[in-house]
């Protein structure tokens, strides 16, 4: 069925049916939703290209990738957060592109994006500390949210964000409490913003104790099996290894369990294991019973979110910026126990 079709079946002007479809406010609220279920029935999609001469919008929004950083397509986490973000921008009639551009061509692809209408808005993704886009997106004009923050960052923008500082705070308040004085990081890279946050949480928590951060017990890497694997394993073989793991990824958390396993070592018991969970759709931290404790927070609910806010900007650029922070979740599974007795 095209518009024409539509417009006939219900005794209405095309004009009226298209304003009613691009949400223009002359258009009544009975109308509107006369017409929304009319083209949900007959399964009517408006032609895109109309559309956006009618709207003077892509109905599109931007991800652009780094080439240093497409690994993150095949990541568990960045699937999740698109998929949520995905339901948000098809409930709103609006596409998403994913860009894949060498380093040294990012800004030149943002710029490209904003000159050529191409996209109505951006999503930043893996904010650092000194973030350089934010500015460089400020400058073109063009409406974006970061997942995530830039703790250098001095001007207001909209973000989303878990309160990874406090989160890690409670968890290595917890494994104090269960009597762990030698507790590993076992990071993310720490040039990323979430990653310096975590690590300032685990410290405030030991110094609160009275405890010194331990550089031998401190590592940062790219988070995935094998680095949670290779980094317990290189940790246990100290002459005071440590007793208790706080792992900035589920992914890294099943290598150090992995390597616990082959030290004859019974997580939970011997040594203790603390994971952030993105609660993720396809690896899941067990059923009933967490596997690991963890700090949880749902980085689908977190891309639906940073979703919704950017269309939000989107349809009134003059809103002042949103802030989203995230509380996590401390979870307790089968992974932590007391600290075991000197021998």
């Amino acid at each position: 069925m095209n518009l024409k079709q539509l417009s006939e079946s219900l005794g209405l002007s095309q004009t009226t049916v298209s304003r009613a479809l691009n949400g223009y406010p002359e258009v009544s609220e009975a109308t509107r939703q006369r017409v929304e279920d009319a083209a949900q029935r007959h399964n009517y999609r408006p032609n895109t290209r109309a559309r956006s001469l009618a709207t003077g919008r892509a109905h599109m929004i931007g991800h652009v990738i780094p080439i240093s950083t497409r690994h993150e397509m095949m990541n568990p986490v960045f699937s999740d957060f698109i998929a949520g973000a995905g339901e948000a921008y098809a409930k709103a009639g609006y596409d998403m592109t994913l860009s894949i551009v060498p380093d040294d061509a990012e800004n030149a692809t943002y710029r490209s994006l904003a000159q050529k209408k191409t996209v109505d808005g951006i999503v930043i993704h893996g904010p650092r500390a000194d973030e350089r886009r934010i500015k460089l997106l400020q400058e073109l004009d063009l409406p974006f949210v970061v997942h995530g923050r830039a703790s250098a960052e001095d001007s207001d923008y909209s973000w989303v964000d878990v309160n990874n500082r406090r989160a890690f705070s409670r968890a290595t308040e917890l494994l104090l409490d269960l009597g762990h004085r030698r507790i590993a990081l076992v990071n993310g890279l720490e040039d990323m913003d979430f990653a310096i946050r975590r690590r300032q949480g685990y410290e405030k928590a030991l110094m609160e104790r009275g405890l010194h951060p331990d550089p031998a017990l401190g590592a940062s890497d790219e988070m995935t099996e094998h680095y949670g694997y290779d980094t317990a394993r290189r940790m246990l073989a100290q002459d005071a290894p440590p007793t208790a793991f706080l792992v900035s990824s589920l992914i890294s958390a099943i290598g150090v369990r992995r390597a616990l396993e082959e030290a004859d070592l019974k997580m939970g018991r011997d040594v203790s294991v603390i994971t952030h969970d993105d609660e993720l759709s396809y690896l899941g931290n067990g059923k009933d019973v967490p596997i690991f404790t963890a700090t949880r927070s749902s980085v689908r609910e977190a891309g639906r979110i940073t979703a919704t806010t950017l269309l939000e900007l989107i349809e009134d650029p003059n809103r002042t910026p949103r802030h989203h922070l995230l509380e996590a979740e401390l979870m307790l599974g089968r992974s932590t126990g007391p600290a075991p007795q000197e021998s």
